[in-house]
């Protein structure tokens, strides 16, 4: 887009207000990554935040090739950069627990966005979204980051590949893999396999 060049041309000069479009523009797209790869609400807008304090500061870094490849690229970094700190103290359970200690059965982080329809559709849709975070959680982070990339956000291979600083044929490895292990994940789920192939056929369950 002419717009986008001009504001990077005008933001790599040290113009804020034109970084500043370029955050509007892209802030939604680096928060829904962070937000699947990390699983938390708090620590992807942490990330994303980062992203763009790294992104300004390092601005003369960009080559000229795919703003969002490259933006992303940071945000993944970012994102690495949380879960090594997450390991280094208590991590957030895929089931969390309220401060008592029982389980909270929808946790805002797993909450499901979808327009509300009947009960049963919205109780299947939420059901499938659960397991869906429990699978895409299970994996490892640089498959999920793939994953996340490529299947969620639908970025073509190559720009995925330049978000995550790896070769195309590692890119296309990590996700072969990782959709395997999404597929064995989601057979301990069987009564959700129905929605899931009625949701990829552009069905609304009943």
């Amino acid at each position: 887009m002419i717009a986008e060049q001009e504001w990077i041309a005008a933001a790599r000069q040290g113009d804020l207000e034109a970084f500043n479009r370029l955050v509007l523009a892209y802030q939604d797209t680096v928060y829904r990554v962070a937000y699947r790869i990390l699983g938390d609400r708090a620590a992807a807008e942490d990330a994303a935040q980062e992203t763009f304090l790294r992104a300004w500061q390092h601005i003369d870094r960009y080559r000229g090739d795919s703003w969002r490849g490259w933006l992303l690229r940071i945000a993944t970094n970012a994102c690495y950069d949380h879960l090594r700190r997450r390991r280094r103290r208590p991590t957030i359970p895929l089931q969390p627990q309220d401060d008592e200690g029982d389980e909270i059965e929808s946790p805002a982080w797993l909450a499901d966005t979808s327009p509300q329809g009947n009960p049963e559709a919205h109780a299947e849709r939420a059901a499938l979204h659960r397991a869906l975070e429990t699978c895409l959680h299970g994996l490892k982070p640089d498959f999920r980051a793939a994953l996340v990339l490529v299947d969620v956000e639908g970025f073509p291979y190559n720009e995925a590949a330049q978000a995550l600083g790896i070769a195309l044929g590692t890119l296309k490895s990590r996700l072969a893999r990782a959709r395997l292990q999404m597929q064995r994940c989601l057979r301990r789920f069987p009564e959700l396999l129905d929605t899931l192939l009625r949701l990829n056929d552009g069905d609304t369950p009943p």
